[in-house]
């Protein structure tokens, strides 16, 4: 119950959804913002359109519940054939699982009710037909195009699968150019790489965008300034309870490399060096890393174990044999289907329930501005912004949500001026037209405005306050409740 409700920590979510619902209305994917104020409307990449759709139809016949359990189902889904796909290559069920749940727990940061668990399962499957082709000699990269023609509709870690693509035809034109015994198979192997590589290039213009898609993810990370403001972004902070999973799954991979003999592949090394260098750079990319590496560390740990002939290899051989033949008695996939059947059955009658948390989103201070219509442009945070275009659009507009890629550098610094009390906030209120503010209750902002006799406190709870300015237009609501007191909050930290 409360790994579900986790995944919707991020508003982000909301928008999304309601995202898919104004595409659906409309049968058109937007090229400009609908949600915030801001005139003229912001260009606006919707990248993630398809996925939008997919959570807007979830939602509309099963509510939030449905999309966590939607997505939650592919998480599972993920890490479910993660180990399938090891343990078909490798002999160790032990060493299989074991490097399963690290890697599942590593990627556990990033378990969130949103378009990129989409790429976690196509990142896999990409990935596995081409290991498929260059080690089991099995040629399925027909399915490659496909796949990418899916993937650039649902999510932009596309990328991701490109890069993998590309490593596979390094790593091929450097063993054509140096390896004697292996250049024929090389050679033919980089010629069909190029001809997958060339094709899902191609697919990928069958987007609302065109090429601009693949010139979106630079454009995006080109920019240092989001890429330094945007807490995914950020390099994993290894004192959080986040990166735990991560950090140990990174000591038993040393750990390995350290123990083995064996030479390793060199697109193996690559594939490690590149996708490890991504996720110390930036938190989001781990789950990628995860799914990567765990073949690898896999392959590895059974190489070193079974070529050791002592007690502790025979009796991790032993406990394998044991472990692998209940396996194989039990009805393969019979306990992952009644499960799914199981948590479908206690969604529909009502058993489980998700929904966003009202001691961390403004889910009561919605209601109440619906209620009093207030009227003016506002001043919020992005999380605040996702969960009102969830619950107050088209009503309410907001000045900023979780699109950061569309506003860009300029109006988060513009943000980051009035949260930071930097020179000349208040001229942001006066360029945009603010006169009230629906943000964080546990927050500098907050308790600034608290003490500014300039602004009223019309509403608080333990998530959010809502100050309206004092003046005249406001009156009869500061009248209304003249002695709202702030909500203290002990157990939150500072929001970032």
């Amino acid at each position: 119950m409360h790994l579900g409700q986790s995944l919707l920590n991020d508003g982000d979510t909301g928008y999304h959804i309601r995202a898919g619902e104004y595409i659906m209305k409309t049968m058109k994917v937007p090229q400009h913002d609908m949600f915030s104020y801001l005139t003229p409307p912001l260009p606006w990449t919707a990248h993630e359109w398809l996925s939008e759709v997919i959570m807007a139809l979830v939602h509309s016949a099963f509510g939030l519940t449905g999309v966590v359990v939607f997505f939650s189902f592919f998480i599972a889904l993920t890490a479910m054939l993660l180990f399938e796909t090891i343990h078909a290559r490798d002999k160790n069920i032990l060493i299989s699982l074991a490097v399963v749940i690290l890697a599942t727990a590593s990627s556990g940061l990033h378990w969130l009710a949103r378009p990129h668990i989409f790429s976690f399962i196509l990142t896999l499957a990409w990935y596995h037909i081409l290991c498929l082709y260059q080690y089991k000699n099995r040629n399925l990269l027909y399915a490659l195009p496909l796949l990418m023609l899916l993937w650039v509709n649902l999510h932009g870690g596309f990328m991701g699968g490109f890069i993998v693509l590309f490593i596979f035809v390094a790593g091929n034109a450097i063993k054509a150019l140096f390896s004697v015994e292996d250049r024929q198979t090389a050679l033919v192997r980089l010629k069909a790489l190029a001809v997958a590589a060339a094709a899902c290039l191609a697919v990928c213009l069958v987007n609302p965008y065109g090429y601009y898609i693949l010139l979106f993810p630079f454009k995006l990370t080109s920019s240092g300034y989001l890429m330094d403001s945007i807490s995914e972004f950020m390099s994993p902070n290894f004192h959080e309870k986040y990166a735990k999973g991560f950090e140990l799954y990174l000591v038993l991979l040393v750990a390995a490399f350290a123990w083995s003999r064996k030479k390793l592949d060199f697109i193996d090394v690559m594939l490690v060096a590149l996708f490890l260098h991504m996720s110390l750079y930036s938190a989001r990319y781990i789950p990628l890393f995860a799914i990567v590496a765990a073949r690898i560390l896999s392959g590895m740990l059974n190489d070193n174990l079974y070529e050791k002939d002592n007690r502790f290899s025979r009796f991790m051989q032993r406990r394998s044999e044991n472990i692998s033949r209940l396996d194989a008695k039990a009805v393969r996939y019979l306990w992952p289907a009644a499960s799914v059947v199981l948590v479908a059955y206690f969604a529909a009658t009502g058993r489980i329930t998700y929904g966003f948390d009202p001691k961390s989103k403004p889910v009561a201070a919605t209601e109440f501005i619906k209620k009093e219509r207030i009227a003016g442009n506002m001043f919020n945070s992005d999380e605040f912004g996702d969960y009102l275009i969830y619950a107050a659009a088209p009503a309410y507009k907001v000045f900023v949500d979780g699109r950061l890629d569309m506003y860009g550098a300029d109006r988060l610094k513009e943000f980051r001026q009035v949260t930071g009390f930097h020179q000349g906030w208040e001229k942001v209120f006066e360029k945009y037209g603010m006169t009230w503010v629906i943000f964080e209750a546990d927050s500098h902002l907050s308790r600034y405005l608290l003490k500014n006799r300039d602004w009223k406190l019309i509403y608080a709870d333990r998530a959010a306050n809502i100050f309206v300015k004092n003046i005249p237009q406001y009156k009869n609501l500061i009248d209304r409740y003249p002695a709202v007191t702030p909500v203290i909050v002990d157990d939150k930290k500072e929001p970032a």
